[in-house]
């Protein structure tokens, strides 16, 4: 098991953002954590652990927008913390608000998703609920923050000044594998909005995320469009669909995830379009 107190040595004790982090988690005797398993949550979580807070409860919400990566890591991340998270899993696709895929979409996702997270604390005696958002987050258009304000998740990293390059540069320090972990995004950001959301639209974009990962591509995303797959990978990743024999495979694994056409973004990786 990793020891926290000489681990959280290993950040200057000068920086005073991290210090800023760490007096205002060890001022909480208990607390709940929506635990994704992200750079955000895993760099929160390790802190909470040098802070010496004495109950911690990593809650993670696994649903049809949860993918099994994503699981495994958040298992991984709990055996190198040395702290099993709460694995609780839920249909979201029984709220028809999330389903119907609006421009609301994300905010009904987070109450229904860190609604559950609260149950988990409310069970153990935890009042205090936090999440990983960022100051970077901020500028972006992120509904489901609004949901978790409203039922009452803190934001420790934004009150202690943390951006997503301060978040990495820390992670990378205390030895946490999610440091240059590509951005995520759950799902059904691959799903036009408006589009309604099935179970049967995510198993196809996670099978066929699942091929470009094992061909090593690192920033991806499949965009569903009904029946045609749109690819978009990191621009420094476009030159590798000129191998005849990378894209072959590409095309194969595409059809057999129930695509039947298959087409690049020629612009790459949009982030504005993960949200």
């Amino acid at each position: 098991m990793v020891n926290w107190r000489d681990l959280g040595k290993r950040l200057p004790a000068k920086d005073k953002k991290f210090s800023h982090l760490l007096d205002v988690l060890k001022h909480d005797s208990g607390l709940a954590i929506a635990f994704s398993g992200g750079a955000d949550s895993a760099f929160l979580l390790a802190a909470a652990l040098i802070a010496g807070v004495k109950s911690i409860l990593p809650v993670t919400i696994v649903s049809d927008f949860f993918t099994a990566g994503e699981k495994e890591r958040v298992i991984r991340l709990g055996q190198y913390l040395g702290i099993a998270p709460i694995l609780v899993p839920v249909n979201i696709l029984d709220d028809a608000r999330v389903t119907r895929n609006t421009d609301r979409r994300c905010y009904y996702c987070k109450l229904f998703l860190f609604s559950r997270v609260m149950e988990e604390a409310k069970k153990r005696g935890i009042r205090t609920l936090l999440h990983g958002i960022n100051l970077d987050d901020l500028q972006e258009f992120r509904p489901g923050i609004d949901a978790a304000r409203e039922l009452g998740f803190k934001m420790p990293l934004v009150e202690a000044g943390f951006s997503k390059e301060k978040i990495r540069a820390c992670s990378k320090i205390l030895g946490l594998e999610t440091w240059d972990l590509p951005a995520q995004s759950c799902l059904a950001t691959r799903i036009p909005q408006g589009d309604i959301i099935t179970k049967e639209k995510l198993l196809k974009v996670e099978q066929a995320e699942n091929c470009l990962h094992e061909l090593d591509f690192v920033q991806v995303r499949v965009r569903c469009h009904g029946d045609l797959a749109r690819i978009e990978v990191g621009p420094d990743e476009l030159r590798r669909f000129w191998e005849p024999d990378v894209r072959q495979e590409i095309v194969e694994a595409f059809k057999r995830a129930g695509f039947y056409s298959v087409c690049l973004d020629l612009e790459g990786y949009t982030p504005a379009a993960s949200v």
